[in-house]
C-alpha cells in the first residue's frame, strides 16, 4: 500500500477544501469498503479525508411528511427509525437484508451510495478490467459471469451495483444533496449512479471535490404498502442475484400507483419504468404483473452463466406484486 496523507475534516467547508486541494483524495467514513480496496491496491489515493466527525448524523422529518437523512447516519439508525418503519418499510427491509448487524452499525448512508462493485475481476489484478484500468478490456464478459448484469450493460463492463439500500431509494424517488467548490446542489437519485457505457470507471454524477451531505425522501403515502425481496445463494451475508423493491396502491382491483426497482441486475439500481407504465390502471393480478415483468425484461441480455437471472427477475417481480396486492 502506498503512503498517503490523512486529514480529519472539522466542518463541511474544510472537507470541501481538502477534497479540492488533492484531486486523488478519497473519503473515509464508517462502513466504506475503501480500506479493503486500498489493501488490494485497487484504490491508491494520495490523501484520505476522514468525514466521520461532520455534523451530518441527523434524521429530520420534513413538514410535508418526507425525511432528510444525513450522510453519516448509520444504517442501523435508518432501519430502526419509527418514521422509516411506518412510512417506508421497504427501506428498513432493504437495509436489514444488506449486511450483518456489525456492518450496519458502522456503515453510513453516504458510504452505502458510494460502495463499489463486488465483481471478482475488478478485485483480481491478473484480470482485465475497464473499471479498474480504463481501456484494459473486460474479462468478465467471456469469463464466469453468474453474478453479472443483464440490463444496461455495455461492451466495456457488465458489473453490478451491490447495494440493497439504493434499490429501495430508487423506488422512493430520493434525492442526493451534495456540496462542493461551486456550492450545494441536489441530484435526482435515478441520475446519481451511471450506466457503464464506455466509461465504467466513472460511477456517479459527483464532480471533483464534491461531498454527499444527505438524502431527501419525499412523502409517498402508498409506500406504506411496500416490500423488498432479495434472492441470493444463501440466506444471509450474500449479495443479491436479483432483488426487487416495490410500492403498490390498489383501488377497486386496479393499480392506482406503483413504483418498482431491481437490484443485482445492472451497473446501478434499476428503476423499472417500463413495468410501471404497463401496470398503470391495469388489473392488480398475476397476469398483469407477469406482462409488466416481461415488458421490463424484454431488453435483458443474458451471458453464459447468468441467463437464468432473466426469468428469476420476472418471477420475483410477480411474487412481490402479488404479495403487495393481497396485503
Amino acid at each position: 500500500m502506498k503512503s498517503f496523507a490523512y486529514a480529519r475534516a472539522a466542518d463541511l467547508e474544510a472537507a470541501v477544501k481538502l477534497l479540492s486541494k488533492t484531486p486523488n483524495a478519497k473519503l473515509l467514513g464508517g462502513g466504506t469498503n475503501l480500506v479493503d480496496l486500498m489493501r488490494e491496491n485497487i484504490e491508491q489515493p494520495d490523501a484520505l479525508v476522514d468525514v466521520t466527525g461532520l455534523p451530518l448524523e441527523r434524521i429530520e422529518e420534513r413538514p410535508d411528511g418526507g425525511l432528510v437523512i444525513g450522510a453519516t447516519v448509520r444504517n442501523t439508525a435508518v432501519a430502526g427509525h419509527p418514521v422509516v418503519r411506518d412510512r417506508y418499510p421497504l427501506l428498513a427491509q432493504a437495509i436489514v437484508f444488506g449486511a450483518s448487524a456489525q456492518i450496519r452499525n458502522m456503515a453510513t448512508v453516504a458510504g452505502n451510495l458510494m460502495q463499489r462493485t463486488r465483481c471478482l475481476y475488478f478485485y483480481d489484478h491478473a484480470a482485465r478490467c475497464n473499471k479498474r484500468a480504463p481501456g484494459a478490456g473486460c474479462d468478465a464478459i467471456g469469463g464466469f459471469n453468474r453474478m453479472h448484469a443483464i440490463l444496461g450493460a455495455s461492451d466495456s463492463c457488465i458489473a453490478t451495483h451491490p447495494s440493497d439500500m439504493c434499490v429501495a431509494l430508487a423506488v422512493l424517488d430520493a434525492k442526493v444533496n451534495v456540496i462542493g467548490p461551486s456550492g450545494a446542489r441536489t441530484i435526482a437519485f435515478e441520475e446519481f449512479h451511471r450506466l457503464p457505457e464506455d466509461t465504467p470507471d466513472i460511477e456517479t454524477d459527483l464532480q471533483p471535490g464534491e461531498l454527499i451531505t444527505g438524502i431527501e425522501i419525499p412523502p409517498l403515502g402508498f409506500a406504506r404498502r411496500s416490500l423488498y425481496k432479495k434472492v441470493r445463494d444463501r440466506a444471509s451475508y450474500a449479495f443479491a442475484l436479483v432483488s426487487v423493491a416495490a410500492a403498490l396502491e390498489v383501488d377497486s382491483g386496479k393499480v392506482r400507483n406503483v413504483r418498482l426497482a431491481l437490484g443485482g441486475v445492472a451497473h446501478k439500481p434499476w428503476r423499472a419504468t417500463e413495468a410501471e407504465r404497463v401496470l398503470a390502471g391495469a388489473n392488480a393480478g398475476a397476469e398483469s404483473f407477469r406482462q409488466a415483468a416481461e415488458a421490463e425484461l424484454a431488453p435483458a441480455r443474458g451471458l453464459a452463466h447468468n441467463e437464468f437471472k432473466i426469468e428469476l427477475a420476472k418471477r420475483t417481480i410477480v411474487g412481490v406484486l402479488v404479495e403487495l396486492a393481497g396485503g
